[in-house]
């Protein structure tokens, strides 16, 4: 009894493997972030171009090594992911809005979208490893000022893809996702559409406050489902600037409770 206890407590060798594969992933992240900033950047600026190109290349540079990273993940034995709907993802002035249950999650849309705008969180504009990547593709800090909301509305009405996590940071394990309405109102005021992407891992890891090697006893499974189009300005009709902010943030909140439920594993 006492070696057979001992052997369900071993880790065996996937649980090892997948273990060095998380750690390589992660250093390869920071390292790369490093080489964008000191290297491939600063050679991309000296091409020629105005403003707009030289964002559109960085951008299109940022996605395709995403891809290359979710890739390495994948073929590295660390995840498996399914895509559904990436073809209606990337359109002008499009607002894309997703939960938010893991560290990769960015990785993944931007990954899949060759030219998107996205908020990000402020730490991240300071972090040495991330900087130049979010610096160079211009991002948008989500640092809680009004002109956050403006920087947002105006690149969506400039025909820009944009992709926001109306949580602000990661889902609480076991916990519904909970919106703030700054998301739905930048929709009001510069999207053309708002298309809802339901992002789900199982079993959950890379959750907020929870170190990198803390992984899960097997690969986990990245599943990202994209909704049907929303058009803002049927809830811009419905009344005043709040009152349509607040009933779209309902309405999305609706839809994430109801999807996720969908991917919620069931009892044999």
């Amino acid at each position: 009894m006492e070696l057979a206890a001992d052997a369900l407590k071993r880790p065996n060798v996937p649980w090892l493997w997948r273990l060095v594969a998380t750690g390589l992933s992660f250093a390869l992240f920071g390292i790369g972030g490093l080489c964008l900033r000191i290297l491939v950047f600063p050679l991309l600026a000296l091409l020629p171009g105005d403003s707009i190109t030289r964002r559109s290349r960085a951008r299109q540079t940022v996605s395709r090594l995403f891809w290359l990273f979710v890739q390495f993940m994948y073929r590295s034995g660390v995840l498996t992911y399914e895509v559904e709907g990436a073809e209606r993802l990337g359109r002008p002035g499009q607002l894309i809005i997703a939960n938010h249950p893991s560290l990769i999650d960015v990785v993944v849309l931007i990954a899949l979208i060759r030219d998107a705008n996205c908020v990000v969180k402020q730490s991240l504009w300071d972090n040495p490893f991330t900087r130049g990547p979010i610096r160079a593709a211009q991002y948008i800090s989500n640092n809680g000022s009004a002109e956050m909301l403006d920087e947002a509305a105006e690149a969506l009405q400039q025909g820009q893809t944009l992709i926001i996590f109306p949580e602000g940071t990661r889902t609480t394990p076991g916990q519904p996702p909970q919106f703030h309405r700054g998301a739905a109102a930048i929709a009001l005021r510069g999207a053309r559409l708002v298309t809802p992407v339901v992002i789900s891992v199982t079993p959950t890891t890379l959750t907020k406050a929870e170190p990198w090697y803390r992984i899960p006893s097997r690969r986990f499974h990245f599943h990202l489902r994209v909704g049907d189009d929303i058009d803002p300005q049927a809830f811009a009709a419905l009344g005043a600037a709040p009152i349509a902010s607040r009933r779209l943030n309902d309405h999305l909140h609706r839809h994430f409770i109801k999807e996720l439920a969908l991917d919620e594993p069931t009892d044999a």
